[in-house]
């Protein structure tokens, strides 16, 4: 083989290597979006912020990746549990249909930080949203934090306070909190929510009746003849203006504090990690930011000793 022909080899060579680069790439950065279990359009805003970030980690096909990325995306894809159960934290936007809210900025914060893809798993309750962590269906997700999740579940500290109230019919005489935990009281919650797990413990003499998702409460407590509904604040209040004939108690029976979390699975530097990323987004005004920019109201950013 002559000089020239050695030369064309070498360059036809280098061209094959970088066209296998970029099919590798591809493979790990999918196109298209769907709702469950495909990107969402927080998958694109990762990729281009994180293509501008430099290098942190020695893999040759995604130089943005920080050293925590195979920790918490083990599978190359952030896996985010969203619930739509709360409409504090994410709801469907009418327009795209699409997951939107504060959970949702968040997850897209941390998966630009770690310069993973990120995909939305999004689902309808607390209880499965949970679910989703613990049976490896989700990498993080939002909860509110409870002992009981806490057994699988590291938590951070909360990033939003929000406040769970009673519902009853105007012509209730139940118009205090203390007089919900009678004998013969009824009371409709949330299957798996975190008033739910809270009143189980917390009630000695009313009836628990669980309804599988948390937005089904009040239809459930009105179809069922039930005493009250139990929920997230802005929820009751939402349903309580569509149907009429309801009111609010005067006061909170609990204060929901919300806070992402992580398997415990996955170590304490990844607890660590992600608690740092909260306290980040609090300081900085970025939680505050994105409720307002959602429309919600009666959600607080949660302080330090919250």
């Amino acid at each position: 083989m002559n000089k020239l022909s050695i030369m064309k080899f070498r360059r036809a060579t280098i061209r094959t290597r970088a066209a296998a680069v970029v099919l590798a790439t591809s493979a790990v950065l999918p196109a298209g979006l769907a709702f469950m279990s495909t990107s969402t359009p927080a998958f694109a805003q990762t990729q281009s912020a994180s293509a501008s970030q430099p290098a942190a980690s020695t893999n040759p096909l995604n130089p943005s990746r920080t050293p925590m990325a195979s920790v918490f995306a083990p599978h190359g894809t952030l896996r985010a549990s969203i619930n739509l159960g709360n409409p504090v934290l994410a709801s469907l936007d009418p327009a795209t249909g699409r997951p939107v809210g504060v959970s949702v900025d968040l997850a897209t914060e941390f998966a630009k930080r770690l310069g993973v893809p990120l995909q939305l798993v999004a689902v309808k309750s607390a209880g499965l949203s949970v679910d989703n962590v613990n049976q490896d269906k989700a990498d993080i997700g939002f909860f509110a934090v409870d002992p009981k999740r806490g057994e699988e579940i590291a938590f951070t500290k909360p990033y939003v306070l929000i406040e769970g109230f009673y519902l009853v019919r105007d012509a209730s005489p139940i118009t205090r909190n203390a007089q919900v935990d009678q004998t013969g009281v009824t009371v409709a919650v949330g299957k798996g929510s975190a008033y739910d797990l809270f009143l189980t413990r917390e009630l000695q003499h009313a009836t628990l009746v669980r309804i599988p998702t948390s937005p089904a409460v009040v239809q459930g407590f009105l179809d069922q003849h039930l005493d009250v509904a139990a929920g997230v604040k802005q929820q009751l209040q939402k349903d309580a203006g569509q149907t009429g004939g309801l009111r609010l108690l005067d006061q909170r029976f609990m204060v929901i504090r919300q806070a992402m979390g992580v398997p415990k699975a996955r170590g304490d530097d990844a607890a660590a990690y992600l608690a740092s990323f909260v306290e980040e987004m609090k300081a900085s005004g970025f939680v505050k930011a994105s409720l307002a920019r959602h429309h919600i109201d009666g959600a607080a950013v949660a302080g330090e000793g919250d």
